[in-house]
């Protein structure tokens, strides 16, 4: 899920190389942390949020279809 999220991501942004994404645990939940460069930062939001709820939804879908469950938050 992990790549999932840095490829989907990466497709987005300028610069690839400061795209990193951390995998942490909130309960039953796993939460992927998106850190990108602050000039990438308003092409992974979109404009009222549209981008970042629907790569929000692209990977909760993928987690679902695995049994689990995921979010995803971007940080920076």
């Amino acid at each position: 899920m992990e790549e999932l999220v840095r490829y989907l991501v990466a497709l987005l942004v300028d610069v690839q190389d400061e795209v990193q994404v951390q995998a942490s645990a909130a309960g039953s939940t796993k939460v992927y942390e998106v850190y990108v460069a602050p000039e990438d930062l308003g092409k992974v939001i979109g404009r009222h949020g549209r981008t970042a709820n629907a790569l929000r939804s692209v990977v909760e879908a993928a987690a679902r279809k695995r049994g689990e469950k995921a979010s995803v938050d971007i940080v920076s």
